[in-house]
């Protein structure tokens, strides 16, 4: 980051010194206003140009505001999406009627693209470069490929989710740039189909209301969200963790404290995702359909669901409730498009590892995402274990107790918050020698628990299918006997 900075000398101007007083950087600074210009930028929309019926003026419009943030955040930079934008549209152009080398020159340019970005920028950090909306554009640019394929082929040869995002005509070139560089959703996200682009540009959205409310509602929990964050980061900073300090704390202190400064880091993504989304909410272009109470529903670029995030007690609530958008991108292009293997697992296995090196080159990422396999595997042997083995013994004394009902509360609650945090340590510092110090610090419980786990799960498995057969040989050996006789 330090290297970022002194590289680009006008941030030592009036963005630095702005950045200062709110004690972040200029780029973190730029990556804020960039989100909030998403309202200004709506309503200007909708007031001068929604209903103007000269489609080429909107996408000129988005196209122009979305290329002209990028610009704001990384200057001449800006080329490389330009660069990915187009490469693309030439493949698409060329190559669509060869289906599977036009997917594949595709998929395999952004890979390499993106790769290579990372490999000559990357830190130690998490760093607000040019990489960070290229993340986005490869799975734009790489879905929009699949989507014109599948515009292709026969309607009974796609499945429901296809036919909805399937283009059966190859847009020009102003309007893939205006899709890409749309505005509040080029930076950090969400994903979005460009089907749902052009929905919203002939205004199939635009009779339903409430969305201004909505965004507005959004908007401030972001804020809210923002603050939280900021708060809870100030008291228990990343650096924090590193220290010898934290490795003298009491241990239940040591895993309550990192457990706590994941939810705070989480704070971090959710936020920005809750400003960018509040802002495509404003603008209508979320829409989803109705729901129970029949009001329009504004949340089909949700990338988080609050309610399950906050009271969920598993890993697996959080892979469902965060990142959503990401997650649905992944399984609808990656997990699905490999079900030719006949494998669930090896599917998982692949769309995880995507999702890994998609995120860069950090051996923290890869054993974040290896350690949410093997904790959501884990977390359903337990339930698996608890509803066919513990509940029907004890469950008739179990569902009666309301001291056990708080227990298990208060259990299930104290897993979510610790193993949040060892779980994501990884993740936020990315290389190895400084999550495996934040792991020693804790002495390295969350292994301990796993294979103390796997270990009795194991056992419990092979001793339970040893009875088992020993039992069929009692019985067949008893099932001769009275046949013999």
């Amino acid at each position: 980051m330090t290297k970022y900075i002194e590289e680009e000398p006008s941030d030592a101007g009036l963005m630095g010194a702005i950045a200062d007083v709110g004690g972040v950087t200029p780029e973190a600074l730029r990556l804020l206003l960039t989100l909030m210009a998403g309202y200004p930028i709506a309503a200007v929309y909708t007031k001068y140009i929604a209903e103007v019926p000269f489609k080429t003026l909107h996408h000129i419009f988005f196209f122009s505001c979305g290329a002209g943030l990028c610009y704001f955040n990384y200057g001449a930079d800006t080329y490389h999406s330009l660069l990915g934008i187009l490469v693309t549209y030439l493949l698409v152009l060329f190559l669509r009627h060869n289906i599977k080398l036009m997917i594949g020159l595709n998929f395999v340019f952004h890979m390499t693209y993106l790769l290579l970005g990372y490999f000559f920028t990357s830190s130690n950090e998490y760093d607000i470069l040019w990489t960070m909306p290229h993340c986005i554009l490869v799975l734009r640019m790489i879905g929009f490929g699949f989507d014109v394929s599948d515009g292709l082929k026969a309607q009974e040869a796609l499945s429901n989710e296809q036919k909805e995002t399937a283009l059966p005509q190859v847009p020009s070139l102003l309007e893939l740039l205006a899709f890409a560089y749309f505005p509040s959703g080029f930076l950090i996200g969400p994903q979005f189909p460009l089907r749902r682009y052009q929905n919203f540009i002939n205004g199939d959205y635009r009779q339903h209301e409430g969305n201004v409310e909505a965004g507005m509602r959004r908007l401030a929990t972001g804020i809210l969200y923002l603050i939280v964050c900021q708060a809870g980061l100030s008291f228990l900073p990343d650096s924090y963790f590193l220290t010898p300090e934290f490795a003298q704390v009491g241990f239940i202190k040591r895993i309550y404290l990192l457990g706590f400064w994941a939810k705070f880091s989480l704070y971090k993504y959710i936020s920005c995702w809750l400003l960018t989304e509040g802002a495509l909410i404003y603008i209508g272009f979320t829409y989803k359909g109705k729901d129970e109470h029949g009001q329009p529903d504004w949340s089909g670029c949700s990338n988080v669901k609050l309610i399950l995030l906050e009271t969920g007690n598993t890993m697996e609530h959080y892979v469902q409730s965060f990142n959503v958008n990401t997650n649905q991108w992944v399984g609808q292009y990656i997990y699905k498009r490999l079900k030719f293997l006949n494998n669930r697992t090896i599917s998982y296995g692949a769309a995880l590892g995507f999702l890994a090196i998609w995120h860069g080159y950090h051996s923290g990422y890869y054993m974040a995402f290896v350690l949410e396999y093997i904790v959501v595997t884990t977390e359903k042997q337990i339930t698996n274990f608890y509803d066919k083995v513990v509940l029907p013994r004890y469950g008739h004394f179990l569902n009666n107790s309301d001291v056990y009902k708080v227990l298990y509360f208060v259990a299930l609650k104290s897993y979510n918050i610790v193993y949040m945090g060892w779980c994501l340590a990884a993740f936020v510092f990315l290389k190895y020698e400084r999550w495996i110090v934040v792991f020693g610090a804790v002495n390295y419980y969350g292994f301990i628990y796993l294979l103390l786990w796997a270990a009795f799960y194991q056992s419990y498995r092979h001793f339970t299918r040893k009875s088992s057969k020993s039992n069929e040989d009692v019985t067949g050996a008893t099932g001769a006997k009275s046949k013999t006789q």
